[in-house]
């Protein structure tokens, strides 16, 4: 039952997040995309992880267990600290790493290997700075890598 209230949480924040990112506009048109994608892009991510934890079927057997549940609040509360913590980090240390670094406990949360999780979030941390500052100019921190940046010309 939890992943289901979970789920419409998630739902619901996705919502309020479309309709606060809907308003956002660059004073001056300097991005072909806008402000608004990346926030929209998190939301519909958020909705389709949201609507998949409603549907999909649950593990209804250990959810009622006092142990299942105070393990289930401890890994929200420790994967939104991961949240926070990203927020923190994104400006000093850039998109890249702080995408990495988060990658890495929100993937063992949901079960996956440390090896996995490392290379993942390296992965998502390039492949997403790639495809939204490169390829759709949404500019985003380097952070520490700004000057391997520099050094390589870019």
């Amino acid at each position: 039952m939890s992943d289901r209230i979970l789920g419409l949480v998630a739902l619901l924040m996705a919502g309020a997040m479309t309709i606060a990112a809907w308003g956002y506009a660059a004073p001056v048109e300097y991005e072909p995309v806008g402000p608004r994608a990346f926030p929209l892009v998190l939301a519909l991510l958020m909705a389709l992880c949201g609507a998949w934890l409603m549907a999909r079927p649950g593990t209804e057997a250990l959810a009622g267990t006092r142990f299942a549940r105070g393990r289930q609040l401890s890994r929200i509360m420790l994967c939104a600290g991961s949240v926070v913590a990203y927020a923190v980090l994104f400006q000093a240390f850039g998109f890249i790493i702080a995408t990495a670094l988060m990658g890495v406990p929100v993937g063992r949360f949901f079960g996956g290997t440390w090896r996995q999780c490392a290379l993942t979030g390296i992965g998502l941390g390039i492949a997403l700075y790639v495809l939204f500052d490169r390829l759709l100019d949404v500019v985003l921190p380097l952070g520490l890598l700004k000057p391997l940046a520099a050094q390589w010309g870019m």
